[in-house]
């Protein structure tokens, strides 16, 4: 997605984006999220098993993280969600698209599935673009500081 002007925002817009808020709170996918920002810095396939061996609890916190995200991409990807509005608050999306961004091209060749995270991509590419170019220098400060 490049930046071309959207419609602008709807109150369906904004209510969606109060559901995926309040489903960010549930218990089990809020200690996901939690064990991500502290734990998942996975750049290699051998890396990611290591760190969330199937079957195991960091296993189901990475993909309840990473398919949450997905999820909610998918929504600015088919036009169900205002990229504008998104954006002003959706940081974390792109928290997890930094943090799975080298990851990537690995997981699709060792899935043979090149769509693997692909509105994540998407998405998370648009964010760094629309943000840089309001502020040219704070993705990369993000960056830094979140790897």
């Amino acid at each position: 997605m490049t930046r071309h002007a959207s419609p602008p925002a709807t109150h369906e817009d904004a209510k969606l984006l109060l559901q995926l808020y309040e489903m960010r709170r549930e218990p089990r996918l809020r200690e996901a999220r939690r064990w991500f920002a502290a734990s998942f810095r996975a750049t290699t396939v051998e890396e990611l098993m290591s760190l969330c061996p199937p079957g195991s609890e960091e296993n189901a916190s990475y993909r309840m993280v990473t398919s949450y995200w997905e999820l909610v991409a998918s929504f600015v990807t088919s036009g169900v969600l205002n990229q504008e509005l998104f954006f002003q608050s959706g940081r974390e999306l792109l928290f997890c698209w930094t943090r799975i961004r080298e990851l990537t091209p690995r997981v699709r060749a060792q899935n043979k599935s090149p769509i693997e995270w692909k509105n994540l991509e998407i998405v998370g590419n648009a964010f760094i673009e629309w943000w840089t170019a309001q502020a040219p220098d704070a993705y990369a400060a993000f960056s830094e500081r979140i790897k």
